[in-house]
């Protein structure tokens, strides 16, 4: 039987994209195979405010702080404040420097962000980001196959963000919405490839946000979409469908998206393992 993962916060801080930095931790933390980083990547920080808002979410989720920047003021200031809160803090680049420094000498400029290229990860992910914007919210059903990965839920259930976090770490993620009398695609019943998971949360909580919402738009509030049975039943109906096809659901409730993205890493990285082991079978 499978271990369930332990999950831990990890802090990416870059002047630049955090393309560094997401090699980096990925070739260590893959190491740690009980072990789930919930990745939060604070890029293009230019300055002491923008560092400062990063600092904010780093306390929010303490763990392990990564940072590449070029300004030694900045670096001072997050060691600093990072070493306050108790929490590991790397200058990932540092001991590469010193090296260089050591045998050609001071660098002869700082530029920000010129370890970025434009390789084959970074093309992977623009053709995940493309491919989730256009299968969000149920569109374009045809080509569902093509999905790495495909969420299901209720609405106000985290479906775009989430789609959207996983996209920019190279996968491609659609995302349909559980609509009450509203069928399915039907493509959904023959795809094969991709990892499909349901996403719940509490009646309470897709009320909440479904009130805020309407009262946003400046909308009725007085209708089945805000109405708690209602939403209780759309959830159950939801856990239903899942567990008819044996898909596994994640309650969002109490989660960042972070969290949820990180969830639904680790059930991709053990569905692809087992497409892996059968179609070694096959062969």
């Amino acid at each position: 039987m499978t271990k369930p993962k332990k999950f831990f916060h990890l802090h990416l801080v870059s002047d630049a994209t955090g393309e560094t930095l997401i090699a980096a931790s990925r070739a260590v933390t893959v190491q740690y195979e009980q072990n789930q980083a919930v990745e939060h990547v604070h890029p293009l920080i230019r300055n002491m405010r923008q560092l400062e808002d990063a600092l904010h979410l780093i306390e929010r989720s303490p763990g392990i702080v990564l940072y590449t920047l070029v300004n030694p003021e900045q670096c001072n200031h997050i060691e600093e404040r990072v070493t306050q809160m108790g929490m590991p803090c790397v200058n990932v680049l540092e001991p590469v420097i010193s090296v260089f420094q050591s045998y050609l000498g001071p660098p002869s400029t700082h530029q920000i962000g010129a370890q970025h290229a434009l390789n084959k990860e970074y093309f992977r992910r623009i053709e995940a980001l493309n491919y989730t914007m256009v299968h969000d919210d149920g569109q374009l059903p045809t080509s569902l196959n093509d999905a790495d990965i495909v969420l299901l839920g209720i609405s106000r259930t985290s479906k775009t963000p989430t789609s959207m976090y996983l996209a920019n770490r190279g996968l491609k993620t659609a995302n349909i919405p559980l609509v009450p009398d509203l069928p399915l695609p039907l493509e959904l019943e023959s795809i094969c490839k991709p990892l499909v998971v349901g996403l719940i949360a509490s009646p309470d909580r897709i009320m909440q946000i479904r009130q805020n919402r309407l009262l946003g738009l400046g909308d009725q509030t007085d209708t089945p979409y805000v109405n708690r049975k209602s939403i209780a039943h759309e959830i159950a109906q939801s856990k239903k469908l899942c567990a008819q096809n044996k898909w596994p659901v994640i309650d969002v409730t109490r989660r960042s998206i972070e969290e949820t993205a990180a969830e639904v890493l680790a059930l991709y990285n053990e569905h692809s393992q087992k497409l892996d082991d059968h179609n070694l079978q096959d062969k």
